[in-house]
C-alpha cells in the first residue's frame, strides 16, 4: 500500500504527520469518491512529487475514471483561480473586484461527478493554496448544498496534512542531497 510507504517516508521528527496522515485517509468518515478526490486534488496541489507519486495509484483505483479526471480538474482549475481571486481580495484597490474575470472556468459549471464532490475538492485545493475568497465561496456552496461542517473540515485536515508532509518530505530531500 502506498500510504504505508509514505508514512514510513516520514521522518520521526514528524512523527504527528506520520500519525495524522494514517487518520485522516485510514479513519476517514468520508464516502471513498468524496475521500481519494480529496487526496488526489490535494496531493497534486502539494506539488510534492513524492506525495503525488505515493498517493495517485491509490486514488485511481479508489476513483471511477470520472471522478480521477474531475479531482485533477479540480486542482488545475484552483491552481488559477486560487491566484486570480486571492491577488484581486489582496490588492488595496476594490475596482479590481468589479472587473469581470474573463477566464475560463467551464469545469466548474460540469465537473462529471457530483457537484458537492467537486466543491468539497475545490475547497482543500483553495486551503492549500490559500485563497480565503475561494474557501469562503466554496464553503456557502457546500453548506446550502447540505453538507455538514465536519465533512468540511475533514476535508481542509486531509489538505493540511498532506500538504504538511509534502513539505517536509521534500525538505529532506534537498537537505539529504
Amino acid at each position: 500500500m502506498a500510504l504505508d510507504e509514505l508514512k514510513a517516508a516520514v521522518p520521526d521528527f514528524a512523527k504527528d504527520l506520520k500519525l495524522n496522515l494514517g487518520s485522516v485517509i485510514g479513519n476517514s468518515n468520508l464516502p471513498q469518491q468524496q475521500l481519494w478526490g480529496t487526496v488526489l486534488a490535494c496531493a497534486i496541489a502539494s506539488r510534492s512529487p513524492k506525495v503525488l507519486r505515493e498517493l495517485e495509484p491509490e486514488a485511481k483505483a479508489n476513483l471511477s475514471a470520472e471522478a480521477y479526471t474531475a479531482a485533477k480538474s479540480a486542482a488545475a482549475i484552483m491552481a488559477m483561480n486560487n491566484v486570480f481571486y486571492r491577488t484581486r481580495h489582496l490588492l488595496s484597490d476594490p475596482e479590481y473586484g468589479t472587473l469581470r474575470a474573463g477566464l475560463r472556468m467551464n469545469v466548474i459549471g460540469n465537473p462529471g461527478v457530483e457537484k458537492t464532490d467537486f466543491e468539497l475538492w475545490s475547497l482543500a485545493v483553495s486551503a492549500i493554496n490559500g485563497c480565503g475568497q475561494c474557501l469562503d465561496s466554496h464553503e456557502q456552496v457546500l453548506r446550502k448544498a447540505g453538507v455538514d461542517r465536519e465533512t468540511v473540515q475533514e476535508a481542509v485536515k486531509i489538505a493540511a496534512v498532506i500538504q504538511a508532509v509534502g513539505v517536509t518530505l521534500d525538505a529532506e530531500a534537498v537537505l539529504a542531497e
